[in-house]
């Protein structure tokens, strides 16, 4: 099953809205998520900044900013998720 890890922040809409899109895609198609909030860590803070949220798909970044929903269950179902 695809493993998707959600960088994200307190007080972030942009965060809260793809939180929401995830949500939205989980309902049609598998996969595990982790969400991580960046600033309970000096490393993720320094790396992600203000770049959240950041949206990986087993360990590469598939988003930025925004989530693609049509996107995402596209790289889903080529890695072999099931509805």
């Amino acid at each position: 099953m695809p493993r998707l890890i959600l960088y994200t922040k307190p007080d972030c809409s942009l965060c809260d809205a793809a939180a929401a899109a995830l949500a939205r895609v989980r309902e049609r198609t598998a996969f595990d998520l982790d969400v991580v909030d960046i600033s309970r860590d000096p490393e993720l803070r320094a790396a992600y900044g203000e770049r959240i949220p950041v949206v990986l798909v087993d360990g590469e970044l598939a988003f930025q900013y925004e989530v693609d929903e049509q996107a995402l269950e596209h790289r889903l179902s080529a890695t072999g998720a099931v509805s």
